[in-house]
C-alpha cells in the first residue's frame, strides 16, 4: 500500500478519533461547569446539603453518559442499541430496588417539607423518639431508654408524623376523680391553687378545672393546663403526685374499682 493510500484511508479515521477526543474533553468540562453551576443554584435555596450533593451526582452520571454516547456515535459505533441496553438495564434496576427509591423519594420530600427537624421529639411509624438524622433512604431517632432506630423513609411519608416539638407549647389533659361524699367545691379549690402555684403553668391560655363526668363510683375533674414542649412531662408527672398528696392531707378521697359483696344468710 502507497503513502497516498495510507494517507487516503487513515484520514477520515484520524478526524473521527480527534472530533471523538474533542468531544470527550469538552463534554467533560462542561459536565463539571452545568453541574457546579446547578449545585451553586440549589444552594441559594433552603435545602440539605445532602440532597443537593445527590442531585449533582445524578446530573453528572447522566450528562457524562452523554459525552459518551456522542462520543462513540462520533467514531461510527451504532448507539441505538447501546441506548435500549441501557433503558433495559435501567428498568430491571429500577425493578429491583423499587422499595430503596420509594423510600428516596419520601426521603426527598421530607427534606423538603420538613415535617420535622433533627433534636424534634416526634411519633412517626408507630414509634416515638427524638430525630437524630434525615438521610435520603432513612430516618434515626433515639428512644426515652437510648435505644437507637432505623426507620425507612417510605413508612414514614406514608403514615402520621405526629411533631411533639413542633409548637413551643403543648397542653396537659388530665383528669383527677372524687368520691361523691367529698366536698366538690374543696376539691376544685385545691386543684386550681396547685395549678396557680406552679411557675411552669402558663396564664394565658388559663387553666381550666371543670367537672366533666359523674361516673359510677367517682366525680370526674378534668385538670387541663398550657405549658412550654419542654416541660410537659415534668409538669404532669409533678401535677399527680402533688395532687395525691395534697388531697391525703385535706381528707379527699381519690376512689378505685371495687366491687361490694352482699351476703344473705337463709334460715332453713
Amino acid at each position: 500500500m502507497d503513502t497516498q493510500a495510507f494517507v487516503a484511508m487513515a484520514l477520515p479515521w484520524g478526524i473521527k478519533i480527534t472530533m471523538a477526543i474533542v468531544i470527550a474533553v469538552v463534554g467533560y468540562w462542561l459536565t463539571g461547569w452545568i453541574v457546579q453551576l446547578v449545585k451553586k443554584s440549589l444552594n441559594r435555596i433552603p435545602l440539605d446539603p445532602m440532597l443537593t450533593d445527590f442531585v449533582g451526582t445524578i446530573l453528572k452520571a447522566v450528562l457524562l453518559l452523554v459525552v459518551v454516547i456522542a462520543a462513540l456515535n462520533q467514531l461510527g459505533v451504532d448507539t441505538t442499541s447501546l441506548i435500549a441496553l441501557l433503558g433495559a438495564a435501567g428498568l430491571a434496576v429500577g425493578l429491583a430496588v423499587k422499595d430503596s427509591l420509594q423510600n428516596f423519594a419520601s426521603g426527598v420530600m421530607l427534606i423538603l417539607l420538613r415535617p420535622f427537624k433533627k433534636g424534634d421529639f416526634v411519633e412517626i411509624a408507630g414509634i416515638s423518639g427524638v430525630v437524630d438524622q434525615i438521610s435520603l433512604f432513612s430516618t434515626q431517632l433515639h428512644t426515652g431508654d437510648n435505644r437507637e432506630i432505623i426507620v425507612p423513609n417510605g413508612k414514614i411519608y406514608g403514615d402520621t408524623i405526629t411533631n411533639y416539638s413542633a409548637r413551643d407549647t403543648r397542653r396537659v389533659d388530665m383528669t383527677f376523680g372524687i368520691g361523691y361524699d367529698d366536698d366538690l367545691k374543696l376539691a376544685k379549690e385545691t386543684l386550681e391553687a396547685l395549678l396557680a402555684a406552679d411557675p411552669r403553668v402558663l396564664d394565658d391560655p388559663a387553666p381550666v378545672v371543670a367537672v366533666a363526668e359523674l361516673a359510677d363510683s367517682s366525680v370526674n375533674f378534668t385538670v387541663r393546663a398550657w405549658v412550654k414542649s419542654s416541660d410537659y412531662w415534668a409538669v404532669l408527672w409533678d401535677m399527680n403526685e402533688k395532687v395525691k398528696l395534697t388531697f391525703d392531707e385535706k381528707g379527699i378521697s381519690i376512689p378505685y374499682p371495687q366491687m361490694d359483696v352482699h351476703l344473705h344468710k337463709q334460715e332453713g
